[in-house]
């Protein structure tokens, strides 16, 4: 827990954040002027009419927030109640537009740089992990349990890259809000709605930046860069939160310029769309679940499948955990060479049994001699991701180098392993197919022979 001045700081800045204007009128025009934007957005999608831009969304939101408060206006001198003056109708307006346009007393904390995720069970019990590894508790973001769903509910609606519910038939939401960050709740099958909002630091996006970090040593990363440019197939593993998906995407921009790339992921979080400049020939690829009349799923394994037809030169997955395992290996090693993924596993040698249980999980329920075979056939380097004294690290890189002699199990050689502080150093020299892949690719071998490593 937190506990250093910065950090209480920031608490009480957080905290000092409230509503200043009537919350049940902010509450009542915001789902008011929501309700009519997602009818407007309907409206277009069945006339086969294009939505409109964020500048003319955001001039109708306004207008029709101004509508309501002339209607209120002319009910409040109907009833002989007061009228907001000027300055209040401003501040409602203010504060409808935010909750529209964004996440309400939430945005600010999505909007701190300092904030690395955000829990919430319940609208006053919210803990934020920064980005040092510290945690504190931050403010109440709504003033009922029943305000947050609204709120959340209303995002789905305006935010997702199509209409998305959230009530007691849909209790489960996935959302990428506007800024790249993933948007997790759940309602009714939990004792208070549970929001998680992960974070994503999109300017750590270059090998060269986790150098800086002190995520791994330079010498590491040359190495990795070098794997992306000679083509070898990469799995990067690691438990939550370790940074997976941004090693992932420092990874993919080492891939030069004219290649063409294709990502599928559960929800969008790579963000390749981000660095156009960097790779102008790509597609992202998202998983969709089944509309409200139970059609129109298309998971992850019919993506990849799908991706396959494109005539990709990479396939990227941004996290394997079922059956896309089968079609992701079979693109491994059927000429999609460079292809990368990422898996929740606990050490580097852990990925293939990771692995092997996800593909006995699928139709074809292969048996893990069988998957292994197809590993040994597709993977050429594994890079393992962990935390180590509240300081994200790669700990180990795992050579796939070929079945065991039994024919078995796969077999491997961890070319960087942890030492006593459990960051990577060097630790055994790459086959020889290997070494001459990433020679080729322009990286120095020689630098390896006199680093700090095991044989020293």
């Amino acid at each position: 827990m937190s506990t250093n001045g910065a950090d209480r700081r920031l608490a009480d800045r957080l905290h000092s954040a409230g509503p200043r204007v009537d919350a049940g009128l902010v509450a009542a025009l915001h789902r008011r002027v929501g309700d009519a934007l997602s009818d407007h957005a309907t409206e277009l999608e069945r006339e086969g009419r294009p939505g409109l831009t964020v500048e003319h969304e955001r001039a109708l939101a306004r207008k029709l927030v101004a509508d309501e408060l002339a209607r209120e206006a002319t009910a409040a001198l109907n009833d002989g109640r007061d009228l907001l003056t000027p300055s209040q109708e401003a501040e409602v307006t203010e504060a409808v537009l935010d909750r529209l346009h964004g996440l309400a007393r939430l945005q600010p904390l999505v909007d701190d740089a300092y904030v690395r995720d955000i829990h919430i069970s319940g609208h006053d019990r919210v803990w934020l992990s920064l980005r040092n590894g510290d945690k504190v508790r931050g403010p109440a973001v709504a003033d009922s349990d029943s305000e947050l769903i609204e709120l959340i509910a209303t995002a789905a609606r305006r935010l997702g890259r199509s209409e998305r519910r959230w009530d007691y038939a849909n209790p489960e939401l996935n959302l990428q809000l506007p800024n790249g960050d993933r948007l997790h709740g759940l309602m009714a099958v939990s004792g208070r709605p549970t929001i998680t909002i992960r974070r994503h630091d999109f300017d750590l996006h270059r090998l060269a930046h986790l150098v800086e970090r002190g995520v791994c040593e330079e010498l590491l990363a040359a190495f990795l860069a070098a794997a992306v440019r000679a083509r070898l197939n990469i799995i990067v593993a690691g438990g939550t939160g370790t940074g997976k998906t941004t090693l992932l995407r420092c990874l993919i921009n080492e891939i030069p310029p004219e290649e063409r790339l294709i990502t599928v992921e559960d929800s969008l979080e790579i963000g390749l769309d981000r660095f156009d400049d960097l790779h102008p020939d790509h597609e992202t690829l998202e998983a969709r679940e089944a509309n409200t009349e139970g059609v129109g799923a298309f998971s992850l394994a019919d993506l990849v499948r799908a991706a396959l037809r494109m005539d990709p030169q990479r396939v990227i997955v941004g996290e394997v955990r079922g059956a896309e395992v089968l079609p992701m290996l079979l693109a491994m090693s059927q000429g999609n060479d460079g292809s990368m993924c990422s898996i929740h596993a606990d050490s580097s040698k852990g990925v293939f049994s990771r692995l092997a249980m996800y593909a006995a999980m699928t139709r074809e329920r292969l048996e893990p001699a069988v998957t292994n075979l197809l590993v040994a056939n597709a993977v050429d380097v594994v890079v393992h991701l962990g935390w180590v004294d509240g300081v994200r690290h790669v700990t180990s890189v795992r050579e796939v180098t070929g079945l065991t002699d039994s024919g078995r199990e796969v077999a491997s050689n961890e070319l960087w392993r942890p030492d006593s502080t459990g960051a990577a150093r060097p630790a055994a020299p790459a086959s020889e197919q290997t070494a001459d892949a990433l020679a080729a690719a322009g990286f120095d071998w020689e630098r390896v022979a006199g680093a700090e490593g095991f044989w020293r």
